[in-house]
């Protein structure tokens, strides 16, 4: 089929009429405003992947009393933290083995272990983040506050967490320090009448692992150099300004 030519009209713009002019303008500012939206309104949402190496990282406990302070660990098991960057939202979980717990001393531990956190029905100690409160960058440090749920003795605890953590590569490592109110979530005191222990217990976290490569997902909103772009093509067989004070229209024979 044989293309058919166009045509252009040379109209001076005050031959329009101020009316005619506006209504135009009105026409063209509403079909071009979403080409125009300023760039800052694109969301870059990234999904970071924390894995933990159980060989590089440990739990540290402190619990004081009236005679001395006791200090022991406890191994993690597996741990695995993933959240978007964008909403804060995060899931996963970081397990410390119940079992694994000492404080150097036999007796005491025996105790803590048939007692206290009775290991044999409870063998895992859980952390599930649900929401990060904070930036973390994509390289370097930084300070955010976790929460989520954890489960200990087999009941599960409303808590959140300061950590710290540093990004570098594919590596990362992190910190964290908070108290477990063990005694008020419903454990056996260990203690005696002649020995009266903390309500709870210091906890400091170290950790360390793996980076995974983070998955972008960005908005459907263009850049906005593409955004031009694409209104020039929009308005481009439309309208043609050439010369002062006037608008050429193009139209089919």
């Amino acid at each position: 089929m044989k293309k058919m030519p166009t045509r252009q009209f040379g109209i001076p713009w005050r031959s329009l009429g101020w009316g005619s002019i506006v209504a135009f303008g009105a026409c063209l500012s509403v079909a071009a405003w979403p080409l125009w939206q300023p760039e800052q309104a694109q969301s870059n949402s990234e999904e970071i992947q924390l894995r933990i190496d159980p060989a590089q990282s440990k739990v540290h406990w402190t619990l004081g009393s009236t005679l001395h302070t006791v200090h022991g660990t406890f191994s993690l098991k597996r741990g695995e933290v993933r959240f978007d960057s964008g909403t804060g939202k995060a899931s996963g979980e970081i397990v410390a083995d119940a079992k694994s717990g000492e404080s150097g001393n036999d007796g005491r531990d025996k105790k803590m272990h048939r007692e206290v956190l009775e290991s044999e029905k409870y063998g895992e100690v859980v952390f599930r983040p649900d929401r990060i409160e904070g930036k973390v960058l994509p390289q370097g440090s930084s300070t955010v506050q976790v929460h989520g749920t954890f489960l200990l003795h087999g009941s599960e605890h409303e808590l959140a967490v300061p950590v710290t953590a540093e990004l570098t590569g594919d590596h990362w490592k992190g910190s964290a320090k908070f108290s477990v109110p063990f005694l008020d979530w419903g454990l056996k005191n260990p203690g005696n009448f002649f020995l009266h222990v903390n309500r709870a217990v210091d906890i400091e976290l170290e950790m360390s692992g793996n980076l995974e490569n983070p998955t972008v997902t960005k908005s459907a909103t263009p850049p906005l150099a593409a955004r031009r772009l694409e209104m020039e093509r929009f308005l481009r067989p439309v309208i043609n300004l050439e010369g002062p004070g006037h608008v050429f229209l193009r139209a089919g024979r």
